[in-house]
């Protein structure tokens, strides 16, 4: 057996959305069921996400930490952000991000992972890229407003974020998924051997 997620969709008999937002909307399909039955399901239509695990020469991860209000949580995580068009080149649209909550460029990028969120209840897909040669960024700085104008930045060591997330100290989806697969990935071929910055993204198409 190949362990690998296949693409697939079941009959749809119908769809609706009761709720469009800002940047999102809740959609509920009708979807028949193996043995013929229609259910309802209601999901989070999402354009899909980037994030950026930026890891200076001092083998130390760029991290900030944000409110969440969903959750009612300040949360340490890594530079994230949305793809801002449909079929918007992620690797663009993470340096963007880097670039506006921290200020900071990187010369090497790299396909870290590539993970859905939530899947039994939103469509989200993001990407994490591995950012690595980082420096100051040029020009002015980004102006920040909402939840980010009360962000804190920092470097951390990659073990030390390791550790807070087994120990169940940092819970951010991204920063987890992130600094696991950095370790993981190091144990293994190495992060060169990493997919390269523009390497296809099925769940988000895109043209180099």
């Amino acid at each position: 057996m190949t362990i690998k997620d296949t693409p697939e969709e079941w009959e749809i008999r119908g769809t609706r959305t009761p709720f469009t937002g800002n940047k999102t909307s809740v959609r509920t399909d009708d979807v028949v069921m193996p043995d013929g039955t229609v259910v309802h399901r209601d999901y989070q239509v999402h354009p899909g996400s980037v994030a950026v695990l930026a890891l200076d020469d001092a083998d130390r991860v760029l991290v900030l930490r944000q409110y969440r209000h969903p959750v009612r949580h300040k949360l340490w995580e890594i530079p994230a952000g949305l793809l801002d068009v449909p079929g918007e080149n992620p690797l663009h649209a993470a340096q963007r991000e880097l670039y506006e909550e921290a200020h900071v460029k990187a010369e090497d990028w790299r396909v870290l992972t590539d993970v859905y969120t939530t899947p039994g209840g939103c469509d989200e897909a993001v990407r994490i890229f591995l950012a690595r040669g980082l420096s100051e960024a040029e020009g002015a700085r980004f102006e920040v407003e909402h939840e980010e104008a009360d962000m804190e930045l920092a470097r951390v060591p990659a073990e030390e974020l390791v550790r807070g997330v087994l120990a169940g100290d940092l819970h951010n989806n991204c920063l987890a998924v992130g600094v696991l697969a950095l370790v993981t990935a190091r144990a293994g071929d190495g992060l060169d051997a990493l997919r390269p910055a523009q390497a296809p993204w099925p769940a988000r198409p895109f043209e180099a």
